[in-house]
Protein backbone atom coordinates (compact mmCIF):
# COMPACT_ATOMS: atom_id res chain seq x y z
CA UNK A 1 0.00 0.00 0.00
CA UNK A 2 3.06 2.37 0.86
CA UNK A 3 4.66 2.02 -2.75
CA UNK A 4 1.34 2.25 -4.15
CA UNK A 5 0.54 5.62 -2.45
CA UNK A 6 4.56 6.79 -3.21
CA UNK A 7 3.61 6.34 -6.95
CA UNK A 8 5.27 8.86 -9.14
CA UNK A 9 2.04 9.94 -10.99
CA UNK A 10 0.60 10.71 -7.08
CA UNK A 11 3.84 12.68 -5.95
CA UNK A 12 3.59 14.59 -9.28
CA UNK A 13 0.04 15.16 -9.10
CA UNK A 14 0.61 16.53 -5.52
CA UNK A 15 2.86 18.80 -5.92
CA UNK A 16 1.88 20.39 -8.51
CA UNK A 17 -1.71 21.04 -6.98
CA UNK A 18 -0.44 22.46 -3.58
CA UNK A 19 2.43 24.43 -4.79
CA UNK A 20 0.78 26.61 -7.02
CA UNK A 21 0.40 30.48 -5.65
CA UNK A 22 -3.37 30.09 -7.24
CA UNK A 23 -4.83 27.97 -5.24
CA UNK A 24 -3.86 29.22 -2.13
CA UNK A 25 -5.11 32.18 -3.34
CA UNK A 26 -8.56 30.21 -4.60
CA UNK A 27 -8.52 28.63 -0.89
CA UNK A 28 -7.99 31.88 0.53
CA UNK A 29 -11.39 33.40 -1.40
CA UNK A 30 -13.24 30.44 -0.68
CA UNK A 31 -12.69 30.88 3.21
CA UNK A 32 -13.15 34.52 3.42
CA UNK A 33 -16.45 34.16 1.39
CA UNK A 34 -18.00 31.40 3.29
CA UNK A 35 -16.86 33.60 6.76
CA UNK A 36 -18.35 36.59 5.24
CA UNK A 37 -21.43 34.35 5.00
CA UNK A 38 -21.58 32.81 8.48
CA UNK A 39 -20.29 35.90 10.41
CA UNK A 40 -22.64 38.19 8.20
CA UNK A 41 -25.71 36.30 8.73
CA UNK A 42 -24.69 35.61 12.95
CA UNK A 43 -24.63 39.51 12.84
CA UNK A 44 -27.92 40.01 11.08
CA UNK A 45 -29.67 37.79 13.41
CA UNK A 46 -28.27 39.72 16.89
CA UNK A 47 -29.26 42.71 14.99
CA UNK A 48 -32.89 41.89 15.36
CA UNK A 49 -32.65 40.80 18.56
CA UNK A 50 -33.56 43.29 21.87
CA UNK A 51 -30.92 42.35 23.56
CA UNK A 52 -28.23 42.03 20.42
CA UNK A 53 -26.96 38.46 21.62
CA UNK A 54 -26.87 35.72 19.53
CA UNK A 55 -29.80 32.77 20.31
CA UNK A 56 -28.82 29.23 20.86
CA UNK A 57 -31.58 28.27 19.27
CA UNK A 58 -30.55 29.64 15.79
CA UNK A 59 -27.27 27.49 15.92
CA UNK A 60 -28.98 24.65 14.09
CA UNK A 61 -30.65 26.92 10.95
CA UNK A 62 -27.61 28.70 10.89
CA UNK A 63 -25.05 25.34 10.43
CA UNK A 64 -27.37 23.35 8.14
CA UNK A 65 -26.96 27.27 5.65
CA UNK A 66 -23.70 26.36 6.05
CA UNK A 67 -24.01 23.17 5.15
CA UNK A 68 -25.77 23.51 1.62
CA UNK A 69 -23.63 26.39 1.03
CA UNK A 70 -20.81 24.28 1.09
CA UNK A 71 -21.89 21.19 -0.43
CA UNK A 72 -22.98 23.95 -3.35
CA UNK A 73 -19.79 25.45 -3.58
CA UNK A 74 -17.88 21.83 -3.62
CA UNK A 75 -20.39 20.49 -6.75
CA UNK A 76 -19.75 23.70 -8.05
CA UNK A 77 -15.64 23.43 -7.59
CA UNK A 78 -15.16 19.74 -8.25
CA UNK A 79 -15.62 19.46 -11.85
CA UNK A 80 -13.45 22.33 -12.96
CA UNK A 81 -10.32 20.34 -10.52
CA UNK A 82 -11.34 16.84 -12.14
CA UNK A 83 -12.52 17.13 -15.54
CA UNK A 84 -9.23 17.63 -17.21
CA UNK A 85 -7.19 15.61 -15.83
CA UNK A 86 -6.26 13.14 -18.88
CA UNK A 87 -7.61 15.47 -21.28
CA UNK A 88 -5.32 18.20 -20.63
CA UNK A 89 -2.54 15.34 -20.89
CA UNK A 90 -3.74 14.98 -24.10
CA UNK A 91 -3.77 17.91 -25.54
CA UNK A 92 -0.56 18.95 -24.20
CA UNK A 93 0.46 15.61 -26.12
CA UNK A 94 2.36 14.32 -22.65
CA UNK A 95 -0.41 11.17 -22.17
CA UNK A 96 1.54 9.16 -24.86
CA UNK A 97 4.96 9.70 -22.45
CA UNK A 98 2.97 8.95 -19.43
CA UNK A 99 1.18 5.57 -21.32
CA UNK A 100 5.08 4.43 -21.76
CA UNK A 101 5.79 4.32 -17.98
CA UNK A 102 5.81 1.23 -16.18
CA UNK A 103 2.61 2.50 -14.28
CA UNK A 104 -0.98 0.88 -15.09
CA UNK A 105 -3.34 2.53 -16.26
CA UNK A 106 -5.56 1.77 -12.69
CA UNK A 107 -2.84 3.61 -11.29
CA UNK A 108 -2.55 6.45 -13.22
CA UNK A 109 -6.67 7.21 -13.22
CA UNK A 110 -6.63 6.65 -9.64
CA UNK A 111 -3.95 8.59 -8.81
CA UNK A 112 -5.23 11.75 -10.79
CA UNK A 113 -8.43 11.51 -8.63
CA UNK A 114 -6.92 11.29 -5.15
CA UNK A 115 -4.65 14.11 -6.16
CA UNK A 116 -8.15 16.31 -6.91
CA UNK A 117 -9.48 15.03 -3.81
CA UNK A 118 -6.88 15.56 -1.61
CA UNK A 119 -6.84 19.36 -2.84
CA UNK A 120 -10.77 19.35 -2.66
CA UNK A 121 -10.60 17.94 1.13
CA UNK A 122 -8.09 20.89 2.00
CA UNK A 123 -11.04 22.83 1.71
CA UNK A 124 -13.24 21.42 3.47
CA UNK A 125 -10.84 21.10 6.65
CA UNK A 126 -9.88 24.20 6.83
CA UNK A 127 -13.44 25.24 6.76
CA UNK A 128 -13.54 23.47 10.39
CA UNK A 129 -13.16 26.69 12.19
CA UNK A 130 -16.25 27.99 11.18
CA UNK A 131 -18.28 24.90 11.90
CA UNK A 132 -17.44 25.31 15.32
CA UNK A 133 -18.09 28.36 16.04
CA UNK A 134 -21.42 27.77 15.44
CA UNK A 135 -21.15 24.29 17.13
CA UNK A 136 -20.14 26.36 20.59
CA UNK A 137 -23.51 27.83 20.70
CA UNK A 138 -25.11 24.38 20.68
CA UNK A 139 -28.25 22.73 19.05
CA UNK A 140 -26.14 20.44 16.63
CA UNK A 141 -24.76 17.22 18.44
CA UNK A 142 -21.20 15.64 17.33
CA UNK A 143 -22.59 12.97 14.91
CA UNK A 144 -24.26 15.68 12.77
CA UNK A 145 -20.86 17.35 12.65
CA UNK A 146 -19.06 13.88 11.66
CA UNK A 147 -22.50 13.03 9.20
CA UNK A 148 -21.98 15.99 7.50
CA UNK A 149 -18.31 16.19 6.93
CA UNK A 150 -18.85 12.34 6.03
CA UNK A 151 -21.07 13.84 2.92
CA UNK A 152 -19.18 16.29 1.62
CA UNK A 153 -16.40 13.58 1.24
CA UNK A 154 -18.87 10.86 -0.64
CA UNK A 155 -20.27 13.70 -2.38
CA UNK A 156 -16.72 14.96 -3.56
CA UNK A 157 -15.73 11.61 -4.87
CA UNK A 158 -19.11 10.70 -6.78
CA UNK A 159 -18.39 14.00 -8.68
CA UNK A 160 -14.82 13.75 -9.20
CA UNK A 161 -15.14 10.07 -10.86
CA UNK A 162 -17.47 11.56 -13.12
CA UNK A 163 -15.05 14.27 -13.97
CA UNK A 164 -12.12 11.63 -14.15
CA UNK A 165 -14.28 9.67 -16.68
CA UNK A 166 -15.44 12.73 -19.14
CA UNK A 167 -12.22 13.19 -18.88
CA UNK A 168 -10.91 10.02 -20.36
CA UNK A 169 -13.70 9.65 -22.41
CA UNK A 170 -13.52 12.75 -23.87
CA UNK A 171 -11.19 14.30 -26.47
CA UNK A 172 -11.31 17.61 -25.36
CA UNK A 173 -11.21 19.52 -22.00
CA UNK A 174 -14.11 22.12 -22.69
CA UNK A 175 -16.33 19.11 -23.75
CA UNK A 176 -15.04 17.51 -20.37
CA UNK A 177 -15.87 20.04 -18.20
CA UNK A 178 -19.17 20.54 -19.47
CA UNK A 179 -20.22 16.87 -19.72
CA UNK A 180 -19.04 16.78 -16.07
CA UNK A 181 -21.37 20.06 -14.99
CA UNK A 182 -24.04 19.19 -17.02
CA UNK A 183 -24.24 15.56 -15.07
CA UNK A 184 -23.75 17.55 -11.71
CA UNK A 185 -26.34 19.72 -11.49
CA UNK A 186 -28.70 17.28 -13.55
CA UNK A 187 -28.10 14.66 -10.47
CA UNK A 188 -28.76 17.89 -7.96
CA UNK A 189 -31.01 20.11 -9.23
CA UNK A 190 -32.50 17.78 -12.07
CA UNK A 191 -33.60 14.75 -9.82
CA UNK A 192 -34.92 17.04 -7.50
CA UNK A 193 -37.57 19.04 -10.25
CA UNK A 194 -38.19 15.78 -11.37
CA UNK A 195 -39.16 14.41 -8.07
CA UNK A 196 -41.41 17.27 -7.56
CA UNK A 197 -43.07 16.64 -10.74
CA UNK A 198 -43.40 13.08 -9.66
CA UNK A 199 -45.20 14.14 -6.45
CA UNK A 200 -47.76 16.14 -7.86
CA UNK A 201 -48.52 12.90 -10.24
CA UNK A 202 -48.30 10.82 -7.38
CA UNK A 203 -51.32 12.52 -6.27
CA UNK A 204 -53.36 10.87 -8.26
CA UNK A 205 -52.31 7.22 -7.28
CA UNK A 206 -52.53 7.88 -3.96
CA UNK A 207 -55.83 8.17 -3.91
CA UNK A 208 -56.60 5.41 -6.11
CA UNK A 209 -54.85 3.30 -2.85
CA UNK A 210 -52.02 2.30 -5.19
CA UNK A 211 -48.17 2.11 -4.43
CA UNK A 212 -46.04 5.16 -6.40
CA UNK A 213 -42.32 4.49 -5.22
CA UNK A 214 -40.57 6.48 -8.26
CA UNK A 215 -40.62 10.50 -6.39
CA UNK A 216 -39.02 7.86 -3.14
CA UNK A 217 -36.62 6.45 -5.54
CA UNK A 218 -35.44 9.78 -7.36
CA UNK A 219 -35.09 11.68 -4.07
CA UNK A 220 -33.15 8.87 -2.84
CA UNK A 221 -30.45 9.01 -5.23
CA UNK A 222 -30.75 13.03 -5.21
CA UNK A 223 -27.38 14.52 -3.20
CA UNK A 224 -29.25 18.06 -2.32
CA UNK A 225 -32.28 16.22 -0.31
CA UNK A 226 -30.20 13.83 1.17
CA UNK A 227 -28.38 16.21 2.69
CA UNK A 228 -31.28 17.94 3.95
CA UNK A 229 -32.54 14.32 5.20
CA UNK A 230 -29.70 14.60 7.51
CA UNK A 231 -31.32 17.67 9.47
CA UNK A 232 -35.19 17.10 8.76
CA UNK A 233 -35.75 13.10 8.62
CA UNK A 234 -39.65 13.78 8.22
CA UNK A 235 -39.04 15.19 4.64
CA UNK A 236 -39.52 11.57 3.55
CA UNK A 237 -42.64 10.82 5.30
CA UNK A 238 -44.88 11.62 2.22
CA UNK A 239 -42.66 9.97 -0.35
CA UNK A 240 -42.86 6.83 2.03
CA UNK A 241 -46.31 6.82 2.01
CA UNK A 242 -46.33 7.25 -1.94
CA UNK A 243 -44.24 4.21 -2.40
CA UNK A 244 -45.67 2.10 0.41
CA UNK A 245 -42.17 0.76 1.39
CA UNK A 246 -40.58 0.89 4.73
CA UNK A 247 -36.77 0.75 4.25
CA UNK A 248 -34.40 4.05 4.56
CA UNK A 249 -33.14 5.95 1.40
CA UNK A 250 -29.44 5.54 3.00
CA UNK A 251 -29.29 2.58 1.51
CA UNK A 252 -31.03 3.13 -2.26
CA UNK A 253 -28.53 6.92 -1.66
CA UNK A 254 -25.24 4.57 -0.61
CA UNK A 255 -25.65 1.56 -3.30
CA UNK A 256 -26.55 3.64 -6.04
CA UNK A 257 -23.43 5.98 -5.84
CA UNK A 258 -20.66 3.19 -5.25
CA UNK A 259 -21.93 1.35 -8.43
CA UNK A 260 -21.30 4.22 -9.96
CA UNK A 261 -18.08 5.63 -8.87
CA UNK A 262 -17.32 1.96 -9.69
CA UNK A 263 -18.56 1.70 -13.33
CA UNK A 264 -17.25 5.01 -13.82
CA UNK A 265 -13.64 4.40 -12.50
CA UNK A 266 -13.94 0.57 -14.43
CA UNK A 267 -14.79 2.24 -18.01
CA UNK A 268 -12.08 5.47 -17.81
CA UNK A 269 -9.27 2.88 -16.55
CA UNK A 270 -10.24 1.07 -19.48
CA UNK A 271 -10.77 3.84 -21.88
CA UNK A 272 -7.11 5.35 -20.89
CA UNK A 273 -5.27 2.63 -23.06
CA UNK A 274 -7.56 1.83 -26.18
CA UNK A 275 -7.24 -1.60 -27.54
CA UNK A 276 -5.88 -1.54 -30.91
CA UNK A 277 -6.76 -4.48 -33.45
CA UNK A 278 -4.15 -6.53 -34.82
CA UNK A 279 -4.40 -7.22 -38.29
CA UNK A 280 -3.22 -10.67 -39.18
Amino acid sequence: MSNWMNNPVLTKEIKLRFRSVKSYIGICSYLVVLGLLVLGYMGALMSFETNHVFQPSQSRMIFMMLCMFQLAMLIFITPGLTAGVISLERERQTLPILLTTDQSSSTIIISKMIASLAFLLLFVVLSFPLYVIVFLYGGISPLLVFLAFCMFLFTMIIIASIGVWASTVFRKTIVAIVTTYGMAFFMTGGFAILTFMLIMFGEVSSLEGSSYPWPFLLASINIPIMFFYMFEPSIFEVLLDLSGWTMSPWWIFISFYILLVIFLLITAIRKLRPRTKVKG
